[in-house]
Order: C-alpha cells, then sequence, then structure tokens
C-alpha cells in the first residue's frame, strides 16, 4: 500500500510516519516543502512541493497513492489572513481535490478541537458540537473551514475522516510544552483564572496510533467515513499539568495571576494594536484565543474514538513525561559530548 504523508518532517507527521512504519507493507512517501535527515535516516523519502500550489499537488500525487494523511498546516495565534488562508484551505482543497481525480481511495486529516472552540467553557461535549459562528483566530478558523471540506468530500470513491487531537506534546515537540517552559524561565508565565479549569493533552504517540486506527477504519465497512474524532487524555487541570511539566524541568511553578476577564481584555486590546499597527510578526503577548484556552474548560468526550476506532490511551500522561524529559536529558547530554569532543580536537 503507498502512503502518502503531507508535513512528515513536522512534530506530529514524524510520529505518524513512525507509527505507519511498524508495518513493512507499507511504502510512505513524505510531501513538504523541505527534505528532513531525520526522514532520510528512517528510510522515507521526500517529494518536495507546496500544498497550496496546485501543480505541486498533481506532480506528487500523479506517483499513485492509496491514502493520503494530510497533516501539513500552519499552526499559530497570530498571522496573516491570506497565508492561513492559503496553506490551511486552499492547500486542503488542492490535496481533496487532486486525490480524487488520482483514485485516493482514503484520505486522513489532522483537524483541530480549535475548529469548534468559540468562548470556550466545552466540558465533555462529544462530536455533535457545532462550528461556532465565531472563531477567535485565522487558525481555528480556518482549520473548521478545511475540516468541513474534508468530511463534505467524503463519497463512494475516496472516504475521509478528521481527527482532533487535543494539545499534543512529547518529545520533538516545538511548539506547546517549550513556550510554556521558556515562558516560565523567563518569569513572564502567569495563571490565568483560578487554576480549575480542566483540559484534554493528548501525548504524541497516542495521537499517531489515533491516525492509523482511523486509516484501518475507512476500509471494509468504513465505519469511520465523513465522521471527526475527539483524541485526548483527561480530563486533566490545566494548571496541575503545566505544575508538574515545570517540576520535570526544574522550574518553578508561576506565583502570578490574572483573571480570566482581565486577560481577555488584554488580548482584544492587543489584537486591536497590532491590527492598527500591522504587526503580524512576533505574536501579541496575549489574545483572546490564547487567554480562554488557558483559563476555561476544554475537555471532550472520548467515547465515539474508543468505540469505533478501538483507540485507548496505552501511555499515561506521568509516562509519557517521564519518556519526554529523559530524551531531553540525553540530547542535552549528547550535546555537551560533542561541545567538549570539539574542543578537545581544537585545543589539540
Amino acid at each position: 500500500m503507498k502512503i502518502l504523508v503531507t508535513g512528515g518532517g513536522g512534530f506530529l507527521g514524524t510520529w505518524i510516519i513512525k507509527e505507519l512504519l511498524k508495518n513493512p507493507s507499507y511504502m510512505i512517501t513524505n510531501m513538504s516543502r523541505h527534505k528532513y535527515s531525520h526522514l532520510e535516516d528512517l528510510g522515507v523519502p521526500t517529494m518536495q512541493g507546496d500544498i497550496t500550489k496546485l501543480e505541486d499537488v498533481e506532480r506528487v500525487l500523479r506517483e499513485g497513492f492509496d491514502v493520503v494523511f494530510h497533516v501539513a498546516s500552519l499552526v499559530g495565534m497570530w498571522g496573516k489572513k491570506e497565508v492561513f488562508d492559503a496553506i490551511n484551505i486552499q492547500g486542503t482543497q488542492n490535496l481533496l481535490e487532486v486525490s480524487q481525480r488520482m483514485g485516493v481511495k482514503r484520505f486522513v486529516y489532522t483537524g483541530s478541537p480549535s475548529s469548534v472552540f468559540g468562548r470556550g467553557g466545552h466540558a465533555g461535549a462529544d462530536e455533535t458540537l457545532p462550528y461556532p459562528e465565531e472563531h477567535l483566530g485565522h487558525y481555528p478558523r480556518t482549520k473548521a473551514i478545511a475540516e468541513k471540506m474534508v468530511l463534505e468530500a467524503n463519497g463512494a470513491d475516496m472516504k475521509t475522516v478528521s481527527l482532533r487531537p487535543h494539545l499534543v506534546w512529547g518529545p520533538g515537540d516545538v511548539n506547546l510544552l517549550p513556550r510554556v517552559i521558556n515562558q516560565a524561565r523567563v518569569g513572564k508565565l502567569k495563571m490565568i483564572g483560578n487554576g480549575d479549569n480542566q483540559v484534554d493533552v493528548i501525548y504524541v504517540e497516542e495521537a499517531a496510533r489515533a491516525h492509523v486506527l482511523a486509516m484501518h477504519a475507512l476500509d471494509g465497512e468504513a465505519i469511520a467515513a465523513g465522521k471527526a474524532y475527539f483524541l485526548g487524555q483527561g480530563p486533566v487541570r490545566l494548571w496541575d499539568f503545566i505544575e508538574k511539566v515545570l517540576k520535570h524541568a526544574e522550574i518553578d511553578p508561576p506565583q502570578a495571576s490574572v483573571s480570566l476577564s482581565m486577560a481577555q481584555f488584554l488580548g482584544w486590546m492587543f489584537e486591536k494594536l497590532w491590527t492598527l499597527l500591522g504587526i503580524f510578526s512576533p505574536e501579541p503577548p496575549v489574545t483572546r484565543f490564547v487567554a480562554l484556552n488557558m483559563g476555561t474548560d476544554h475537555w471532550f468526550s472520548h467515547e465515539r474514538a474508543e468505540k469505533e476506532l478501538g483507540w485507548k490511551p496505552q501511555i499515561s500522561i506521568d509516562q509519557g513525561l517521564e519518556i519526554l524529559f529523559q530524551e531531553k536529558k540525553k540530547r542535552k547530554f549528547e550535546v555537551n559530548a560533542q561541545a567538549l569532543s570539539t574542543q578537545t580536537n581544537t585545543q589539540n
């Protein structure tokens, strides 16, 4: 079976490829704008291309694939509307259109719970939760539009599914936990709200395994066809989880806090100021979307994923944290050893 993964060089994409490699009968190819040495080390070739360019997508899919995992996405809390639209919406549309023409049978999309996150307050909601009338950011807005396109593209010739993993973390993460750790290290991390809000999180290997299970659930009776699935391990109190992370990183937890209403007001103010000044990078210190993510409940029912995909977490949150920080210590030791070796060779 020939499988294409878009964005396979990224965090989650790499773990999905590792999970697929457990089956030696799968022929896996990555599509991304750049080549990645770690994929070459795994024996996975990369076909370079830009998903926003129809001709690139056609050139790659002309190779003939049975399954497409569309993982590539622009993630961010701030940025230019046209860039988010091009990557997350047009890129998805290109892949769907060409996949249908080229005879792809199964299309697995990496969605996001952000697509249904309006102003927060989701406690145990299931997949019947509707998309909100307003999205507080281009990322959740474009992920919602793209997911709708994916699910509407489901048909007799090509089966589609969308996975919504929530707050993915683990080895290789350069976005979620590293940002929290860095903010805490320089004393800029503040608790938003009273600290009681509960959320879903998911260890990256569990998210990857669920993607492969979803591919299988598009075969045969195709029980997953045309559906979205929440993925998460929880609920956990967000600030308890953050405290565990910081303890592993040997950093004191934040002592300062700000009310949720004040954080939302500050987010609104910064958004207005950044828009007025035409600033797209760096991101504002806080946005309304970030404030709500840090200060409200957002956890979901995983019953559909457990029942229809056969997915149940095998690696606990505590086990995942042990693996993550053991890996970090190992890498730090290897970097220090390499630096010492380089220094010694220079002196000699």
